[in-house]
């Protein structure tokens, strides 16, 4: 079994973890854009341009799914990838938790990027999903850019910020861009108040990793022999992990039990 996973950049790591703990035996792909990115700040013409290289360079080495594991692509470029890619091979994209997050009964923040932040899509899954639930939106400045660097500083300076924006009360956060995933840790601790509740974050990496097994029929064998390999593609040129990836516990994890390709 091979499973692909793109995105701009590192943001993918916590599916990809998350893909490697269900199923060690899987043969991984992993697509990057670092000549073009970031893909937030983009068009969405120019997005789904970049996203459909990244995805072609994937689909390359033939994989049995394909995982975007980035919000901002899929949002914009779902629906033409899986045009392009689909029957041949599934596509799954990546949709903040706000369901499951507003099931709870909340208050419910969303950390997103504040390109998302507002927009008529993340409103739209509010509307659908968190009907009678108190919902704030919290635009997380540089929050991404500084995960991406695995600038520790950077890293501090803009969950204090997005902390300072959410209210008091909240009872779930809903991390809204992939690369939160990777700081969830330090986000509880910037928001969790005392005399609360201790604080429910909702991720999307553990649910994307299920479905794109249901969507292969495929069942998790989390104690099946770690073989499977990591091919790593780099705007579709081989290469390694980038640097900053092993900053985290879910690089560190690829390294450790991927062998390279």
């Amino acid at each position: 079994m091979k499973i692909a996973l793109m995105d701009s950049g590192i943001g993918l790591l916590a599916a990809t973890a998350a893909v490697r703990r269900l199923r060690p035996d899987a043969d991984l792909v992993l697509s990057l854009d670092p000549d073009g990115m970031p893909w937030g700040p983009r068009t969405p013409e120019d997005l789904t341009r970049r996203a459909v290289a990244v995805a072609d360079a994937a689909a390359a080495h033939r994989p049995d799914v394909l995982i975007v594991g980035c919000n901002t692509a899929s949002v914009h470029a779902l629906p033409t990838l899986r045009a392009r890619l689909e029957p041949g091979i599934p596509v799954i994209g990546t949709v903040p938790a706000i369901k499951p997050a507003a099931a709870g009964g909340g208050p419910v923040a969303i950390w997103a990027t504040p390109a998302t932040t507002g927009s008529p899509y993340q409103r739209g899954l509010i509307e659908d999903f968190a009907d009678g639930v108190t919902v704030t939106e919290v635009p997380c400045f540089g929050l991404a850019e500084a995960v991406e660097h695995a600038d520790q500083r950077a890293i501090d300076a803009a969950v204090a910020a997005a902390a300072a924006l959410t209210p008091e009360d909240v009872t779930t956060v809903v991390l809204g861009c992939t690369h939160y995933e990777l700081v969830s840790d330090r986000i509880r601790a910037a928001v969790q108040s005392s005399g609360f509740p201790p604080l429910v974050l909702h991720g999307s990496a553990g649910a994307v990793a299920a479905q794109a097994l249901r969507r292969l029929g495929e069942q998790p064998a989390p104690t099946a022999e770690a073989s499977g390999t990591l091919t790593v593609l780099l705007s579709g040129r081989e290469g390694a992990l980038p640097e900053p990836a092993l900053a985290y516990d879910e690089g560190r994890l690829l390294q450790a039990i991927s062998p390279a390709r």
